[in-house]
């Protein structure tokens, strides 16, 4: 199989199926879907993590040449940048059903809430499949990996998305179709990556340090917080079981394919 195909492949994975891995979960009663959508957290955040430092640090260090202080300048600067797109509202992520940022109090911008979060899934999807596609030109292991990532946090990113786009009045068969459609920027992301990073490899580590810091950002900035509002010890228990097991998760792949 084609490394293009691959890339386009694993891009409908990280964006559409989890779309529609995440509609299904819409279709739980209420109750069980809002106990189960915190143990999805959790679990993204160990995959997210372990993709990072397991998987594309590694892989970006490892690269002929690599600066390692501008290594890690890139990282520091991604983090930065992640958090100046979240302040400008262009990217941002939901986990819950009750997302200040999308769902004010005021029910005459609850419609804009719902447009706003297609415009940010649109935009975030879309550095999801440059990330993608630079994990694959790098090597097609750790770009099944990044994918696999990737798809671990966008299902229970969906289901929130889902949530307020009905809260905004959009009918399920209107959200699923909109939310499908944004998830597409994925492949566009990816196709733009293979286009203008084809005979660029000396540029591949610190796009890769860049797709790291977004796991980072991802998992310890808008996950992690979260869970604290569960603080029991039951509780607490099971976040780092199901952290562990995302980590594991990552590193069996990763390890096998190697």
């Amino acid at each position: 199989m084609s490394l293009l195909v691959w890339i386009i492949v694993f891009s409908l994975l990280g964006g559409v199926l989890s779309v529609l891995a995440a509609s299904t979960l819409l279709l739980l009663p209420e109750p069980l879907r809002l106990r189960a959508l915190p143990h999805l957290v959790s679990f993204a955040i160990g995959a997210l993590l372990g993709a990072a430092f397991l998987a594309l640090m590694p892989h970006a260090l490892a690269a002929p040449g690599v600066e390692f202080h501008k290594f890690g300048l890139a990282v520091l600067l991604g983090l930065l940048g992640f958090f100046l797109l979240e302040k400008l509202v262009l990217w941002r992520h939901c986990h819950t059903e009750d997302c200040e940022a999308h769902a004010p109090n005021d029910p005459h911008r609850h419609k804009a809430a719902g447009t706003l979060i297609l415009i940010g899934d649109g935009i975030h999807n879309m550095v999801d499949g440059v990330l993608i596609a630079a994990a694959f030109m790098t090597d097609v292991h750790l770009g099944v990996v990044t994918a696999l990532a990737v798809a671990a946090h966008e299902i229970p990113q969906e289901v929130g998305d889902f949530a307020i786009l009905l809260h905004s009045g959009f009918s399920r068969a209107r959200a699923l179709v909109y939310n499908v459609l944004s998830s597409l920027t994925t492949i566009i992301g990816a196709l733009a990556a293979y286009a203008g990073l084809a005979g660029m490899q000396q540029v591949l580590p610190y796009v890769l340090s860049i797709a790291a810091s977004s796991f980072i950002y991802i998992a310890v900035a808008d996950l992690i917080p979260g869970l604290h509002s569960r603080p029991h010890f039951r509780d607490t228990v099971q976040q780092i079981t199901l952290i562990g097991l995302g980590v594991l998760l990552i590193y069996t792949v990763h390890s096998t394919l190697h």
